[in-house]
């Protein structure tokens, strides 16, 4: 009775393990691990350029992806750095440098940043090591926002069309 148990358990176990890989949508960057500290070339010190980012696993019925970036740890709340939405199904990632912008070359728009700009800002704490979490959702709509579209404004259109989510963190010291 005890081994039946057992192994019923086992299998039990191992089917959720592998039902939760299956879809699972993962996002990672060449620059940094998931964690680990952003380069300061991707900062307010250096270039300010967006890093490279790439995902998959993304479901079949993904029609557009939302790319958000903030800072939680922000002295006066949580600082958004990106907000780019309706990125195309087909998209699997992002080159290093992604252009300013409401319609930049790889399709999508970016919405407004805590700097009322429409394009990534990167890292620049007042102080301390600051977390910057990459947040990527995979939809099964088109949010048809237009560029003032805010991370309120994009999380608010997001309810009820998210498919899957991954995230990668990276952190930074000034």
């Amino acid at each position: 009775m005890k081994k039946s148990l057992f192994t019923t358990c086992y299998l039990f176990l191992a089917i959720i393990s592998l039902m939760s890989q299956e879809g699972h949508m993962t996002i990672t960057s060449t620059a940094f691990e998931d964690g680990g500290p952003i380069p300061a070339v991707y900062s307010c010190k250096g270039d300010d350029s967006s890093p490279p980012l790439t995902w998959s696993g993304a479901p079949e019925d993904t029609r557009t992806f939302v790319l958000i970036c903030d800072d939680p740890d922000a002295p006066i709340g949580t600082w958004v750095h990106w907000v780019y939405f309706d990125i195309p199904a087909e998209t699997t990632g992002l080159k290093e440098g992604v252009p300013s912008g409401a319609d930049p070359s790889t399709g999508g728009v970016q919405g407004k940043n805590s700097w009322k700009r429409n394009d990534y800002g990167g890292p620049c704490p007042p102080f301390g090591t600051h977390r910057y979490f990459f947040k990527l959702y995979a939809l099964d709509a088109v949010l048809v926002l237009g560029s003032d579209a805010t991370k309120a404004k994009v999380e608010k259109a997001m309810e009820g069309h998210i498919l899957a989510q991954a995230q990668l963190m990276g952190t930074f010291k000034k």
